[in-house]
């Protein structure tokens, strides 16, 4: 999706580089300096500028963000644009960036609307000064011209908006918009309407386009023309402006799904949206840091503050600026742009201050008020001095106002302001907040950030690396410290240490909770008997990757899998039998190999590497055949195997191909667990062997999560869940299983072999590192797959068989968003050829190859796709399985 940005045109020139964004995908222009375009005429200004320069491409998505104006009611961020507004770190969010802008924190929600939209609505128009959220997923956005977002808000609200007004019978098709309705006027329409207001959110098709485009231009040239009061109130069945042209374009109506929103216009706004945004969580368990602000109105960004704030400062925001120790402030104070100083500065209530660099190096000084508007005159008259050079400005703020130049007016001071100076000047008072930040952690955001950005930072500005914490600190934050301290290395040894360290910790986290729970096996088994665990495999179908350490720890997870057997059998099973030697026997008929283990040494040695009994001999570990699993003292393995009864033999039968994809591993361990349960006598449910099999797995130091054995012990189509903290025990809820059996559908789920080998803990460990640094990219992909579980978890509920496919898609698209290693061209190759017979397909797991899961549209289409695949195959291995969906999971029974 292509952006572009009306901008003051001080800002167009330098945008790019005070930004990093590329020019290829950002494309930023102004309203011709001197002429009144409005939002209509604006907007077809910008989009005739973008094709001037690019060309008008066919199905090109584009998103249209107006952020030209003066900013007169927002005087400290006018030199610069609302857009760039810098806004704290919400206090109840992992993830966000010190840098954050207003810009930044808009274009989420843009891009989620972007693509749901169907293909026909191309162009987005979004307003600059707002932030707009939505907690609830969106809902379908249907076909039509003009598509605009609402919000349900009282007439006090809505009476200095635009409304969309639409008819109790049929609320998402707009019969007319009124802008700035009276309150009477509302309150008649309540009878028998609906009306939302307009948040200034509008999709629109390439139609509409070119009806906006013809009221916008008269003889080839862009003319006022305005989109909201003009345009817009031509919409509708009953339009309240007529327009034929425009009339006739077809509109729908939505509300924003848990819409909030914040307006940043005004001095006023920027305090009381941030404070507002700040207290949308006051439960003290998701707040992540607890600041020492006498007040919670009082905001410091970017800055150095040598005096303390005190009880009687509230509204006060303090930004790019060094606050002396002699700075006196009071209440509705903004202060901005100062550079390093000692002066004796002392602002009034309602009094603000801001330091502009104009050119090389001038500054000038504007004092105003926090109510001001500057209209009219106030905006373009002369009135605030501008100093020449540093020695002037502190000559000037040390009370000689001999050494000013020339005075400027608001509407001078933007257009000459050096935007590269200022910026410069933020980054390097953020630079020196960092390492104030880490040693203040306890009362700072510092963990909550996102710490791939904090080390890029850290490098980047030659910052000398924080003292690591102590071991008396909260144990997620040890983990964050020890993977930060690993980002910033320069040393490769040292790097590989913390990075070993912080994995280390995890695990410690995950295995302390089995640390007062040992175990005392004693065997219930006959002689002569065999026990046999066997177990279906599993696919994810959506919010894998949330149920993957740290993530889940910190936020919970959300997945939807499936039980499947494959060509009629569980294919995972595993044989325990008594045998007359203290000894313990493995064995695995897949691998034709055998071992034979007579000590705890050789038990505990369950992370060598390539060893293929690693998880029956860590299983057995947790089983209590270890010391430090065990609840009663052994001289030796022998002894304790003399006590027991017999010794052990383990067999294993895994007919999968390794790397499947299918949670094989995972699947395994919880049968292995299973099956010694058993033979046992632990007394064990399936929740505590799943359970026990994450913390297998973190014994293996290979990671992973909790929905693989999940997976494969509980039968059926489920919804997993859990939620923040070490004990991760999933909620389970069963989904029907209609559109999985019935035969109409049954076909149309295809499993294929790629005989692509993969394996997952190299795609594992890349994504986990980012998970510790809380990086901004995976933490939201995460989290949209978290949210994606529930909306397939609502398809299934409805059996809707297309929507389910659909999403299948969209989940496939989310693990290569997360990493595009899951998608190799070998893998890609084989979509393509059945990508327009399938409504979706994903490999499961990890991706990389293995196992590609296929919903066909329909049994005709999977009958198409099978003949494709067989004629075109992968390579000599690749073949098609059957699956069926188990209703069993895992079972375990004795001969």
């Amino acid at each position: 999706m292509q952006k572009l940005l009306s901008l003051p045109p001080n800002l167009v020139g330098c945008f790019h580089d005070i930004t990093g964004y590329p020019k290829d995908e950002w494309f930023c222009t102004h309203d011709p300096i001197g002429h009144k375009l409005g939002s209509g005429g604006g907007s077809v200004h910008l989009l005739m500028e973008y094709w001037k320069a690019h060309g008008k491409k066919a199905d090109e998505r584009l998103l249209l963000l107006h952020a030209g104006g003066q900013s007169r009611r927002l005087p400290a961020y006018a030199p610069s644009g609302k857009i760039l507004t810098p806004i704290p770190v919400f206090r109840w969010e992992r993830g966000q960036r010190l840098s954050q802008n207003l810009l930044q924190l808009q274009l989420p929600l843009y891009e989620r609307i972007m693509d749901s939209a169907p293909k026909s609505l191309r162009t987005m128009i979004v307003s600059g000064d707002v932030y707009i959220r939505a907690t609830q997923p969106l809902q379908p956005i249907p076909e039509a011209d003009v598509v605009c977002y609402g919000l349900w808000l009282g007439p006090e609200i809505a009476k200095d908006h635009g409304v969309f007004v639409s008819t109790r019978k049929d609320p998402t098709a707009l019969e007319c918009m009124l802008q700035k309705p009276s309150v009477d006027t509302l309150n008649r329409l309540q009878k028998d309407h609906f009306y939302l207001t307009d948040i200034g959110v509008w999709l629109l098709s390439d139609k509409a386009i070119e009806v906006l485009t013809h009221h916008s231009t008269h003889n080839g040239k862009v003319t006022e023309y305005d989109l909201y009061g003009t345009f817009g109130c031509g919409l509708g069945t009953h339009p309240s402006q007529h327009d034929d042209e425009v009339a006739q374009l077809k509109v729908a109506i939505l509300p924003l799904p848990g819409g909030e929103f914040y307006h940043f216009g005004t001095s006023h706004e920027l305090l009381s949206s941030t404070v507002a945004i700040q207290n949308l969580v006051n439960d003290q368990r998701h707040i992540l840091h607890h600041s020492m602000k006498p007040c919670p109105s009082i905001f410091v960004q970017n800055t150095i503050t040598l005096r303390p704030f005190t009880d009687s400062n509230k509204n006060v925001w303090v930004e790019n600026s060094h606050m002396g120790a002699r700075w006196e402030l009071s209440h509705n104070n903004i202060v901005t742009g100062a550079p390093e100083n000692d002066w004796a500065v002392s602002l009034e209530p309602n009094e603000c201050i801001d330091f502009v660099p104009i050119g090389e190096e001038a500054w000038c000084v504007r004092r105003y008020g926090f109510y001001d508007k500057f209209s009219g005159d106030e905006q373009t008259t002369p009135r605030f001095p501008l100093l020449p050079n540093a020695a002037a400005l502190n000559a000037y703020m040390n009370g000689d106002n001999t050494v000013v130049g020339e005075w400027l007016s608001a509407e001078q001071i933007s257009t000459q302001a050096n935007l590269h100076r200022l910026c410069l000047q933020r980054q390097q008072f953020r630079a020196k907040n960092w390492q104030t930040l880490a040693k203040n952690h306890e009362h700072s955001v510092f963990y909550q950030l996102d710490l791939d950005d904090a080390a890029r930072e850290f490098r980047q500005y030659h910052i000398p690396a924080p003292t690591p914490i102590g071991n008396n600190e909260p144990l997620m934050r040890r983990i964050s410290d020890a993977m930060f301290q690993s980002a910033i290395a320069t040393n490769d040894a040292l790097k590989a240490t913390m990075e070993r360290k912080a994995f280390a910790l995890l695990r410690e986290g995950l295995t302390d909770t089995l640390a007062n729970s040992r175990v005392a096996p004693h065997k219930v088994a006959y002689d002569d008997q065999i026990v046999w665990g066997r177990s279906p495999v599993r696919i994810d179908i959506a919010g894998g990757w949330t149920d993957t350490p740290p993530y889940c720890l910190m936020e919970g997870g959300n997945v939807i899998n499936l039980a499947i057997e494959l060509n009629g059998q569980q294919p995972i099973q595993t044989y325990v039998k008594p045998c007359k030697e203290p000894r313990i026997v493995l064995r695995s008929i897949d691998l034709g190999a055998s071992e034979v283990v007579t000590t705890y040494e050789q038990l505990g040695a369950f992370n060598q590497v390539g060893s293929p009994f690693s998880i029956p001999k860590a299983a057995l570990a947790l089983c209590g055949f270890l010391p430090e699993f065990c609840a009663e003292p052994y001289q030796s393995l022998a002894d304790q195997l003399h006590a027991f009864g017999c010794g052990i033999e383990v067999t294993l039968l895994s007919a999968i191909p390794a790397g499947s994809g299918l949670g094989t591993s995972s699947v395994l361990a919880a049968t292995v667990l299973g099956a010694l349960n058993e033979f046992c006598g632990l007394g064990w449910d399936k929740a505590e062997i799943g359970h026990r099999t994450l913390t297998l797995e973190q014994l293996l130091t290979t990671g992973g999560g909790w929905q693989d054995q999940f997976g494969g012990l509980l039968h059926g189509v489920k919804l997993l869940q859990t939620q923040a903290g070490f004990h991760q025990d999933p909620i389970v809820r069963w989904l029907p299983t209609g559109i999985f059996t019935q035969p109409e559908y049954q076909a149309c789920h295809l499993l294929y072999y790629t005989g692509i080998r993969r394996t997952a803990k190299t795609i594992l460990a890349e994504i986990v590192r980012r998970m510790f640094l809380n990086q901004h990219e995976e933490l939201s992909i995460l989290r949209d797959m978290k949210a994606h579980a529930m909306t397939m978890y609502e398809a299934i509920q409805r059996e809707d068989f297309e929507t389910m496919g659909r999403l299948v898609r969209k989940t496939w698209q989310q693990n290569q968003a997360l990493d595009s290693g899951t998608n190799p061209d070998e893998c890609q190759r084989i979509t393509e050829l059945v990508d327009d017979l399938c409504l979706g397909y994903k490999l499961p797991g990890a991706g990389g190859g293995g196992y590609l899961y296929m919903v066909a549209k329909d049994p005709e289409a999977a009958a198409r796709i099978k003949t494709l695949l067989n004629n075109h195959p992968t390579n000599a291995n690749a073949r098609f399985v059957d699956m069926t969906l188990s209703h069993k999971g895992m079972q375990v029974s004795r001969s």
